[in-house]
């Protein structure tokens, strides 16, 4: 593709300040939303008013945080599947699994639709994403990367930020697991390629290879 026909929409909840993504391709109103959280107004507001069809709600994975508005918007249309990788799926109707039960407000989302397997090739909405599983922050966490657009990118959720990479202290977690799955099915992307993280501001592959402490052998566990 010669131009970007996509636009990528951010929403940050102030809890957490975790980001939910709405995508969609140009002149279409189908469109997919990934890990929508606490706060889903903003979200929410544009959904109804411009009459977007949701074709998916995508959890990159189950943390309470990324799953939070998946029932307010199955809701909307209770046809709109749910999608998470199998390795999360429990999380989605386990409080304790997706962390929320010792908050004292268990999240409990509808179950998963579809369970996506590493490596698998989804189409939704007029998009094409490979699957990647990176487990370390929970233990099915996965990278959904669209190699055909212009430019390419991947929703990342939480696997790896600008500077820094997921939390491995929670349940299920493993530091080494996570940063060899980044050295392997992150780092090998495009260089061009844009990350849009679980929270914090987007960047780039090369941007992460090149500075991310955590990657270069001056971060925490290297």
């Amino acid at each position: 593709m010669d131009e970007q026909t996509y636009r990528i929409e951010r929403y940050v909840t102030r809890e957490y300040d975790q980001n939910a993504y709405i995508i969609q391709r140009a002149g279409r109103m189908d469109a997919i939303v990934f890990d929508p959280g606490y706060e889903l107004s903003g979200l929410l507001s544009r959904v109804q008013a411009d009459g977007l069809e949701l074709a998916a709600i995508v959890n990159t994975h189950g943390h309470l945080d990324h799953i939070a508005g998946n029932a307010a918007l199955k809701a909307l249309d209770p046809r709109v599947p749910i999608w998470i990788g199998r390795n999360d799926a429990n999380m989605l109707t386990d409080p304790e699994a997706n962390l929320s039960l010792h908050l004292g407000e268990p999240v409990v989302s509808p179950p998963a639709d579809r369970e996506i397997d590493d490596g698998e090739v989804v189409e939704v909405a007029d998009f094409r994403f490979e699957a990647r599983e990176v487990p370390g922050h929970s233990p099915g966490s996965l990278v959904f990367v669209a190699f055909e657009e212009s430019p390419p990118f991947a929703i990342s959720g939480d696997v790896i930020f600008r500077g820094s990479v997921g939390r491995t202290d929670f349940p299920g977690g493993s530091h080494q697991r996570l940063i060899a799955g980044i050295r392997a099915k992150v780092l090998t992307l495009p260089d061009d390629l844009i990350l849009y993280p679980g929270h914090g501001p987007a960047t780039t592959v090369s941007r992460e290879r090149d500075g991310n402490p955590f990657l270069t052998g001056q971060g925490p566990g290297e």
